[in-house]
């Protein structure tokens, strides 16, 4: 166990006060994954302890990053007195199997909050809970064990998230845009009065609420902030591509009020389709989950956490059981399978662009590699097709094609041009150094 006094903090506060004409040029924590495939494919758990089988299974998918709650009333105790134990462990697990983390800096502490009632933001019934830090002094106490947490793991490349989903019911007892803008300023400048270099994110807004975003960003938290998360979920009927525009919006509103000369990134930090009884079937969760982290990356978002590792009952009545990529028993969904051949058909690939073609609802994506070679990934919104692309390739190059599930056949070249079926499941093909001629 460790601690760090309040005074501590005050101190703390007083150096970064100091160096506050550093914020303008300062830069973007290099941690940030670059855009590589699958190097910002991540997944959301819950746990802290053990789970190393499930560990193992999510490194064998290809997932880089996990994303888990660090919890403040169960890692400070006692007033100023902290226990990183759990996510000690975490880490040095995360660590074995080659995996790095977001670690959400939540929620409340009854050391320093009174009990309100608010609504439940799983059931919406009406609960008792601890009060959002929004006093002075727990706004000081929170800060500090942020502080505390980021000094304990420097070095490890944690992605510290302030917060999740403060926009709704996970702010108790109401959202409150300025309540937790001053959390978050205070949380961001102690972080960084310990660890300059750490990584920092937030707000982890439910959807896009623009109006608390704008606030948000009004403040001047993107002084210090790495990368905007947002969590960009929506209906069933809606697919990931409907986020384009969302993003677009985002870009401009982050663009406007970042630092001059400095790009923020945006992350997909939380989002998946629920495959219950009034959501999405087994296979429209596969081909959604792969065209979420095609489309992600296509806007210009590097990391991805797609929400939820594992089924969390099974029920398939109740939603909230039915997020995941592997049942209760750890039985692979086929949404796990896609992911898998996701990271693998395009591991070292970046995504260059989207291909135009008179349907506006076809979606073939060029993507390359270091060393010049092509893979397309293609799908289609609308009904299944057939589609003609004229390739660039040398005599002897072989052109091979990958489904959803990692099966692989040979394509059959015309004149140079391939004739492809397009699903609503992406699917891949092997160009190797060839390319498709035209735009």
């Amino acid at each position: 166990m460790t601690s760090l006094p309040l005074t501590r903090l005050a101190g703390l506060m007083r150096v970064w006060v100091g160096c506050l004409c550093l914020a303008a040029c300062w830069c973007p924590a290099a941690i940030i994954p670059d855009g590589v495939i699958p190097s910002g494919v991540g997944v959301n758990i819950h746990f802290v302890k053990g789970h190393t089988r499930e560990l193992d299974q999510i490194k064998a998918a290809g997932f880089k990053f996990i994303r888990m709650d660090i919890r403040w009333d169960e890692t400070e105790v006692r007033r100023g007195v902290y226990d990183w134990s759990g996510y000690e462990e975490l880490l040095r697990n995360l660590d074995q199997h080659g995996l790095r983390a977001i670690l959400i800096l939540d929620y409340s502490n009854p050391l320093y909050e009174p009990s309100v009632t608010a609504t439940n933001p799983m059931t919406n019934l009406p609960h008792e809970t601890t009060g959002a830090p929004r006093r002075p002094q727990s706004i000081d106490a929170f800060a500090a064990w942020a502080a505390a947490a980021a000094r304990h793991f420097r070095g490890r490349e944690v992605l510290w998230e302030i917060w999740n989903e403060p926009n709704i019911e996970f702010w108790s007892p109401l959202p409150d845009v300025g309540q937790y803008t001053t959390l978050a300023l205070a949380t961001a400048r102690a972080i960084r009065a310990v660890d300059p270099k750490a990584g920092i994110i937030g707000p982890a807004t439910s959807e896009f609420p623009w109006e608390f975003l704008e606030s948000f960003f009004q403040s001047g938290i993107l002084n210090y902030l790495d990368a905007v998360s947002v969590h960009p979920y929506r209906k069933p009927e809606r697919p990931p591509e409907s986020a384009t525009e969302d993003f677009q919006q985002l870009r401009k509103l982050i663009d406007h009020y970042a630092p001059t000369g400095r790009l923020v990134p945006i992350l997909s930090g939380e989002w998946g389709y629920s495959t219950w009884t009034r959501g999405v079937s087994f296979e429209t969760q596969a081909a959604f989950a792969v065209r979420q982290q095609l489309n992600n990356l296509l806007n210009g978002i590097p990391l991805s956490i797609w929400y939820d590792w594992m089924n969390d009952g099974a029920n398939p009545n109740e939603k909230e059981e039915n997020w995941g990529t592997v049942l209760p028993d750890m039985r692979p969904k086929p949404s796990y399978l896609a992911l898998k051949t996701f990271a693998h058909e395009l591991a070292g690939f970046r995504v260059q662009k989207r291909l135009a073609l008179t349907n506006a609802k076809d979606y073939v994506l060029l993507c390359v590699n270091a060393t010049g070679k092509t893979t397309l990934a293609a799908w289609t919104l609308g009904e299944p097709h057939a589609v003609q692309l004229e390739l660039s390739l040398s005599k002897s190059a072989k052109v091979s094609l990958v489904d959803l599930k990692g099966a692989r056949t040979k394509q059959r070249l015309e004149s140079g041009s391939i004739t492809l079926q397009l699903t609503a499941a992406p699917q891949y093909i092997r160009l190797g150094t060839g390319t498709v001629r035209g735009p």
